[in-house]
């Protein structure tokens, strides 16, 4: 089965030679499930034909907001339009998840309450998972037919169902605790300091990132034929 991974942005330079790209991640997180995968950057403007180039599709995270004006932007909302259209299974993680929540009617806002970074605790129904976070957007209003599946006090909309084929996942169940280091010393000049510091104190903590990713893959192998 195969796993088109659409990528609108890029991990951090500084990291990037140790732990990949965000699809590089993915392929780790969902590693061993019989799966291959193909990846197009739409960040560079590299798009797929259209969604039958993939079984099912993943949608990676970002450092850009999905409220920005980015010429690539409204035609991966488009695309993203295009594959639930089709049927096939589609996952968005953080971009990802606004993406698909904006393109479906949904709206996203950088978020009045602040940033969430490092592990925190997410009620499933079924479970509580901790799983790390980076993001102060948030989908601040679902799309029509969105089911809330997980939340926190702090992310109302932690992850959706929307109708048969769309899962969607604010926080990274793709993000070792080595990628958190690398975004602490690269990327959180805008977040304040207690967080930091709290995020750095707890870097050895237990994450399900394992069990998120078999639920992930799960929800993709709906596609096979």
């Amino acid at each position: 089965m195969r796993i088109g991974i659409l990528q609108p942005g890029h991990a951090p330079d500084e990291v990037r030679g140790d732990l990949g790209d965000y699809a590089d991640m993915f392929e780790r997180l969902l590693a061993g499930q019989d799966f291959s995968f193909r990846r197009w950057d739409v960040v560079d403007n590299i798009f797929p034909e259209g969604p039958d180039e993939a079984d099912a599709w993943l949608i990676t995270g970002s450092r850009h907001g999905v409220y920005e004006p980015h010429p690539w932007l409204p035609r991966l909302e488009e695309l993203v339009r295009e594959i639930v259209a089709s049927g096939k299974p589609l996952v968005g993680v953080c971009f990802g998840h606004q993406v698909i929540a904006q393109a479906l009617g949904g709206k996203v806002e950088k978020f009045a309450g602040g940033w969430a970074v490092g592990p925190q605790d997410y009620d499933f129904g079924d479970a509580r998972l901790a799983l790390n976070a980076w993001h102060q957007d948030q989908v601040v209003e679902l799309p029509p037919g969105a089911q809330v599946i997980a939340s926190n006090d702090f992310c109302r909309y932690a992850a959706l169902v929307i109708g048969e084929n769309v899962l969607t996942i604010q926080p990274h169940p793709e993000f070792t605790a080595e990628m958190i280091a690398g975004l602490i010393d690269h990327r959180a000049a805008k977040v304040p300091e207690a967080l930091v510091a709290k995020a750095r104190a707890d870097l050895g903590s237990k994450t399900d990132n394992a069990e998120l990713g078999r639920r992930m893959a799960d929800f993709l192998r709906k596609g096979a034929k």
